[in-house]
């Protein structure tokens, strides 16, 4: 009796699983239908970067792409040593698996990476620095990198006294920093501020507007809100949570996908981008949804992307397809281990590539995404992912699953 219950229960699961795959595969064709049913396709470069003999990655995460079409990359775990073997700062946690006190390499391999690592459009390792050794308020986590119109590299700080963005040459020359390592300590602990105009709260990506001289700051992981601030200065000029409203630090509890929709982003706020046509598309990742603002900071609408994610949600990153009208967003979803096409004017998902795995074109941990000249695609993975791809931009056709192998 108990055997056949069982079963009968696994056969209601199944059923019900299925009929949510249904319903998003229908609401994926009307969002086709929409599009014209030409959406952006991909093949995965599985040679693409090129090997770099005896270097390693630790999780990958950060990502952006430069006017010279060079992809660069920040990452950070595992590295207890810079590859002079001065120690960091702060070894990681696990540093010990790897490493025993007085020792900088317990056999052949590996060596770790600098933390910035760019490449050329050959693979081709072109700049790598990084490390407290090269400035003393490197960050304790680093997370999110960009290169300005003026050709200054931004890195993110996200660790736990981490309330700065520094700034350096694409040589790895230090130029500047906006807030201060531990400006946001209380009593020797570092707390939530979102309303603070001098520090920051844990970084998570930074978007450069050329054309107004702003960045746009996802703050980040304990903050929830988005700052702008001048690119020159570092002051911050105006910012906002949730709906564009006044930030709040109370806790919020776990995201629930049965409750009303939260007034506030929760932690972390993921990315703040900004389209072509100045909307700036802000990831609350934890509550599953994109929420789209003028550059003001007045909301204008939202969608949420697989709503029944929890853990860490579904909306990582988000990058613009490279046509003048931007009709695509790109989606990287780490929980879920996809890719996502969405038409950018209905929010409604019209394609998809990748799936949980680690070979070529699958993903653990889909990070970051940024889009080259070309249109070609770019992710990194965090977690035990640990790597950089390459998606191949194959022009116009019909909608993908699955892990979009070469086809020749």
């Amino acid at each position: 009796m108990k055997r056949n219950f069982l079963i009968g229960a696994m056969f209601v699961v199944a059923l019900t699983g299925l009929g949510l795959t249904e319903r998003a595969l229908e609401q994926t064709a009307q969002a086709q239908a929409k599009a014209g049913g030409q959406v952006p396709i991909f093949e995965v470069d599985p040679f693409w970067p090129k090997t770099m003999n005896n270097l390693v990655f630790g999780q990958t995460i950060g990502l952006g792409v430069d006017e010279k079409d060079q992809v660069w990359i920040i990452h950070r775990g595992n590295d207890p040593t810079n590859l002079d073997g001065t120690e960091y700062a702060t070894p990681p946690a696990n540093a010990k698996e790897y490493y025993r006190p007085g020792e900088t390499k317990v056999s052949e391999c590996c060596d770790p990476a600098p933390p910035v690592v760019a490449f050329d459009q050959g693979g081709n390792v072109v700049h790598s620095w990084g490390g407290p050794s090269l400035h003393p308020d490197w960050p304790d986590s680093n997370h999110g990198i960009i290169v300005d119109h003026k050709g200054h590299v931004w890195i993110g700080g996200n660790g736990g006294p981490d309330a700065h963005i520094l700034k350096f040459t694409r040589e790895g020359k230090f130029v500047q920093m906006f807030g201060k390592k531990g400006g946001r300590n209380v009593d020797g602990k570092p707390v939530p501020n979102s309303n603070d105009m001098e520090n920051f709260g844990r970084v998570a990506k930074v978007f450069i507007d050329v054309k107004a001289n702003e960045a746009y700051v996802a703050d980040g992981y304990y903050n929830k809100r988005v700052a702008v601030v001048d690119v020159d200065s570092g002051k911050i000029k105006r910012y906002w949570g949730a709906y564009g409203n006044k930030p709040d630090d109370s806790p919020m509890g776990r995201y629930d996908p049965k409750a009303p929709l939260a007034q506030q982003f929760r932690t972390p706020v993921h990315c703040a981008e900004v389209s072509n046509d100045g909307f700036v598309y802000v990831c609350d990742r934890p509550n599953d949804r994109v929420q789209v603002f003028t550059k003001e900071g007045k909301f204008v609408k939202e969608k949420q992307f697989f709503p029944d994610t929890l853990s860490d949600g579904s909306v990582w990153d988000i990058a613009f397809s490279r046509d003048p009208q931007q009709r695509f967003l790109y989606m990287a979803d780490g929980a879920n281990e996809h890719v996502y096409i969405i038409d950018r004017n209905s929010l409604e998902v019209v394609s998809q590539f990748g799936t949980g795995g680690r070979g070529p074109g699958q993903f653990r941990g889909v990070h970051s995404i940024a889009v080259d000249s070309k249109g070609n695609i770019y992710t990194t993975e965090t977690y035990t992912g640990k790597r950089l791809q390459k998606f191949v931009y194959k022009g116009m056709g019909a909608p993908q699953r699955g892990v979009p192998w070469p086809t020749k």
